[in-house]
């Protein structure tokens, strides 16, 4: 492990899995001048493969900056941790960013990360454990499913495809366990079944637990899984700084995204999971790119509503600030 940061205010991390990745990972790039040090927070995840490809490939040192990656449970748990000025940007869920601007607090959406996929095997899926015998949606009702992060897109969609299957999701038994933690969870009978990204979907479902559904796809096809985070302040006082990380990050989703670096992302994975090789070649990887998607985004903050997640709906012309 390389050195760790301790943001007080980060929960849960995950040291078990979390390749804390820092500038020392980081080749010489273009820029000759003094790099600018720059604290991301992002979830220990196959997604965060681009940032940290991203960094080997030198793509943030050319564009003056030395990228520190913090461990984060989840975007929600980030909040205070920028909101006080221990990390200068978060990648993160929507749900954390939607309950920020209900308080006024400050915080937007540069751009986006990563999105699921509208057909085909998603990033994400909720997964039964085999004894549970629960194998479609609305067997979920009544029993313990864990999220990473309560009230946030995983619960939201889960309630969704719950009921189009004809279940009660009112009667779901939330449980906030963080991803690295599923397997154990489910292995020890403490819940039911968990929503999961990769690599755990394969991990999972490799050692006989049931795939149940990809409730993205169920409800809200290529929704934005991850996207980018700062303060308003920030973008107002650090312009310079949001223009370059925009623009590193911008290049650096358009290099993850192309097949011929596929190869490099993966060895990403493997170098900061602690994933058997079999599983960082194989797991499915997301959309990578920077464009946000509005509309994606307020369908999702509609749904969040309908379930009483959120009691209204954040002010998308204050928090969606694409840069």
């Amino acid at each position: 492990m390389k050195k760790l940061f301790t943001v007080g205010l980060i929960a849960s991390v995950a040291i078990a899995l979390a390749g804390c990745t820092d500038s020392d990972a980081t080749p010489s790039g273009e820029n000759s001048g003094e790099l600018r040090q720059v604290r991301v927070a992002a979830l220990p995840i196959t997604e965060t493969a681009a940032l940290w490809g991203g960094m080997k490939a030198g793509i943030f040192e050319k564009h003056g900056l030395s990228i520190e990656v913090l461990p984060a449970q989840g975007g929600a748990q980030a909040i205070p941790a920028l909101i006080n000025g221990d990390i200068d940007f978060a990648i993160g869920q929507p749900f954390g960013p939607f309950r920020a601007d209900l308080q006024d607090l400050g915080v937007v959406i540069i751009g986006n990360y990563a999105s699921s996929y509208a057909e085909g095997d998603d990033i994400n899926a909720v997964v039964a454990s085999a004894k549970s015998g629960i194998t479609r949606p609305a067997e979920l009702a009544g029993k313990r499913v864990a999220v990473n992060s309560l009230g946030a897109a995983g619960d939201v969609t889960i309630m969704a495809a719950v009921e189009k299957d004809g279940g009660d999701p009112s009667t779901i038994k939330f449980v906030e366990v963080a991803f690295p933690d599923v397997p154990a969870q489910l292995e020890a009978d403490n819940i039911d079944a968990a929503w999961v990204p990769e690599p755990f979907v394969t991990q999972l479902r490799n050692r006989g637990d049931t795939f149940v559904v990809a409730p993205y796809q169920a409800v809200a096809p290529g929704l934005a899984t991850l996207t980018a985070i700062t303060t308003k302040e920030q973008l107002d006082s650090e312009a310079e700084l949001v223009a370059d990380f925009t623009a590193a990050m911008k290049e650096t989703l358009a290099w993850a995204q192309d097949s011929a670096n596929e190869a490099a992302v993966r060895q990403a994975i493997k170098d900061n999971l602690e994933l058997p090789e079999a599983v960082a070649d194989s797991v499915k990887l997301p959309e990578f790119g920077w464009e946000l998607d509005r509309a994606s985004l307020e369908s999702l903050a509609t749904l969040a509503g309908k379930y009483k997640v959120l009691d209204q709906q954040p002010n998308f012309d204050r928090l969606i600030q694409q840069q």
